[in-house]
Formats: structure tokens, sequence, C-alpha cells
């Protein structure tokens, strides 16, 4: 288990073998995200968006009538 000290400036050095495990290198960013009560992961942010394409096939294409027309229906429903 990986251990790391908090200073009294509130900085923590994460300890090496955690950032190669998240493919961390100078100036990169993590997200701290709460999962329970007390409890936070740490994840890597440097991923860009544009990493995300591709992940979900398209079945096909929307236009942005049908689009606005969804959004206008969810709307509706959550009220």
């Amino acid at each position: 288990m990986a251990v790391a000290v908090l200073t009294s400036k509130g900085q923590v050095t994460i300890p090496v073998s955690v950032r190669t495990a998240l493919g961390l290198g100078t100036g990169d960013r993590i997200e701290f995200v709460e999962t329970e009560n007390g409890q936070f992961a740490v994840m890597a942010a440097t991923k860009s968006v544009k990493s995300l394409k591709g992940i979900i096939p398209a079945t096909r294409s929307v236009s942005i009538e049908e689009m606005n027309a969804a959004i206008a229906t969810q709307g509706a429903a959550a009220r």
C-alpha cells in the first residue's frame, strides 16, 4: 500500500508507484472523486474529451431537430 504525508500547506507527494499506475507526469492534473461517505478515488484527468470519440458505436445519425425534441421530452418528463 502506498502512503503519503499531508504538509501544513495541504500538499501531498504522490508516491512513484501510484503516479506510474495512473500514467501521471509533471504538470498532469488529477481529480478526487467521492465514492462513498469519507472515501475518495484519485483519477488521472489527463485525457481530453477527444479521446472519448468512438467508445460508443453510433447506430445512426441524429438531426439537431431530433436532439431538441428528445431534450424537450425528457425536460417535460422531469417536471
